[in-house]
């Protein structure tokens, strides 16, 4: 049975957003309210169609009287927050990801009428570390590195989520693991961390990284919205970069350090207001992280468009990141070097 009346939460951010004014012109669709404590940019809602906008708080009991009077049956949970771009209080964002969860799943345990949950959730919920397998599918164990940080809410969020799976069995319930969304008007930790112009990095590790494109990430979100995609995916873009290469595509200086080092630096940039380092962060710097996306081609049926290396490049070039030197040239260099 088709979507008609949809909730989406997290409108003020860029994917929720965009997935507001995506849904909000499909005809298809009868109503589509957004809900966040702030409203999306004055651009996204003159493109949002007959998409309506509804300043609450999903922490707020009050969200359950949302999806009553609206009458919703299909609900976008898209505020979650892996990883703030800029240094934000902690506890804020734990009520979002945690406290917030909890209010809305609870209300659509409530609602008879709703039949569909979409979660947006983190492939850092794998955490990363040594003894971390070289590919993560939907089947590893769990196990975000802080004990404390961004990842743990995601482990924690998923939990609640499978919980109302067991009490309402009739929801059909799709959780979206996504790596780093990269692109043009994407603000992030990893965004933030390579336009800076001396990039700080894991002495004697050069870790692989996958990412996703911005539309992709917006094209997943809106299938599994339309269409009936139950289960857990990896959305992420087929391919790899280790960090050295993206370091070099940027243009930027690349400043090995020891890792002892790095929360000191992390505190340093946190201070100055340019990006929140996490310790999640440091292990991902350090280790890297790839999943497997076989689940989502074969049974989610969406193959991303862009490859990570021309998501990031993309990233690179819709950001307007200017080469501070020249990568390719430091690259041939450090080939010549390793020839020797």
């Amino acid at each position: 049975m088709p979507p008609s009346n949809v909730l989406v939460t997290g409108v003020a951010g860029e994917l929720g957003s965009r997935l507001l004014a995506r849904l909000g012109n499909n005809p298809d669709l009868n109503r589509v309210v957004g809900v966040d404590t702030s409203p999306p940019r004055p651009e996204i809602l003159r493109r949002a169609g007959h998409a309506e906008f509804v300043r609450a708080d999903i922490r707020n009991p009050l969200i359950a009287k949302i999806i009553e009077s609206a009458k919703i049956d299909t609900v976008v949970h898209a505020s979650t927050h892996a990883h703030p771009a800029g240094p934000t209080r902690r506890v804020a964002v734990k009520e979002v990801n945690v406290i917030g969860t909890m209010r809305l799943l609870a209300a659509c345990q409530k609602s008879p009428l709703v039949r569909k949950l979409v979660v947006k959730s983190s492939a850092a919920v794998y955490g990363a570390g040594a003894r971390s397998p070289a590919v993560f599918s939907e089947d590893t164990e769990l196990g975000p590195t802080s004990p404390s940080g961004y990842a743990k809410d995601a482990v924690e969020m998923e939990g609640y989520v499978r919980g109302l799976m067991r009490r309402r069995p009739d929801i059909t319930v799709t959780m979206g693991r996504f790596a780093n969304i990269v692109g043009p008007d994407v603000d992030t930790v990893l965004t933030r961390y390579f336009s800076l112009p001396v990039v700080p990095t894991v002495l004697g590790f050069d870790s692989r990284l996958q990412v996703l494109h911005s539309s992709d990430a917006l094209a997943a979100l809106e299938n599994a919205t339309l269409e009936d995609r139950p289960g857990v995916y990896n959305i992420a873009a087929d391919g790899v970069l280790t960090l050295g290469q993206a370091i070099r595509r940027a243009g930027r200086i690349e400043l090995p350090l020891p890792r002892t080092a790095l929360p000191s630096v992390g505190k340093v940039l946190r201070s100055a207001r340019i990006v929140d380092f996490s310790a999640d962060q440091v292990s991902l710097l350090n280790f890297g992280r790839v999943v497997d996306t076989g689940r989502l081609k074969n049974d989610f049926g969406y193959t991303p468009r862009w490859s990570t290396r021309d998501a990031f490049d993309d990233y690179l070039t819709g950001r307007g990141v200017r080469p501070i030197v020249d990568g390719e040239r430091i690259a041939g260099a450090l080939a010549a070097v390793g020839r020797r």
